[in-house]
């Protein structure tokens, strides 16, 4: 037992998943709070090797649907009824993928799934799918990180950066 524990220990931080941390990203809005929960893997001298068929996140059985994160699936929670990028999302928890067909075109699927593994993706589960503003940071991103900003009044954007990618989308409690 001991050997298999030490093997699958290996092949997890091998595959860069075992140093991945639980992050939670949260942020009240007009008195409602947003959060993301999420494991944010490093690059580790993987750039320009993550995206893309051919990278590593080519080789996950949903590609090009992405978990948004490492581990398990990538969770949002939100205390009001709100507009993601004009789609209506209602207060709940949901499951985030990004569509990562468009290398430059985003589009972040908000699914109704929830407590899933990562690469379990449902797309009879999806809420609705919307386009990401793409940019690139001023800097490489080494670890995954959500970020949800205020926006005024009651609007806010959510932004995801990884590597040499930014991609966001406005939200707006109703």
């Amino acid at each position: 037992m001991k050997l298999f524990l030490t093997c699958a220990a290996a092949v997890l931080a091998a595959a860069g998943l075992a140093s991945a941390q639980s992050i939670t990203e949260s942020k009240s809005i007009g008195g409602k709070t947003l959060s993301v929960t999420y494991f944010s893997p490093k690059v580790k001298g993987r750039v320009g090797k993550l995206f893309g068929k051919d990278g590593t996140i080519g080789q996950d059985s949903t590609y090009p649907v992405w978990r948004a994160g490492a581990n398990d699936a990538t969770a949002f929670h939100t205390d009001a009824n709100h507009y993601v990028a004009g789609l209506a999302v209602p207060k709940g928890d949901y499951t985030l993928f990004v569509d990562l067909t468009a290398p430059d075109n985003w589009q972040l699927i908000i699914n109704k799934q929830t407590g899933q593994a990562g690469l379990d993706y449902d797309k009879a589960q999806d809420l609705g799918r919307v386009k990401m503003t793409m940019s690139k940071p001023p800097a490489l991103v080494e670890s995954l990180k959500f970020t949800i900003a205020e926006a005024g009044g009651n609007k806010a954007k959510l932004t995801l950066e990884w590597e040499n990618h930014s991609a966001s989308v406005a939200i707006m409690l109703k």
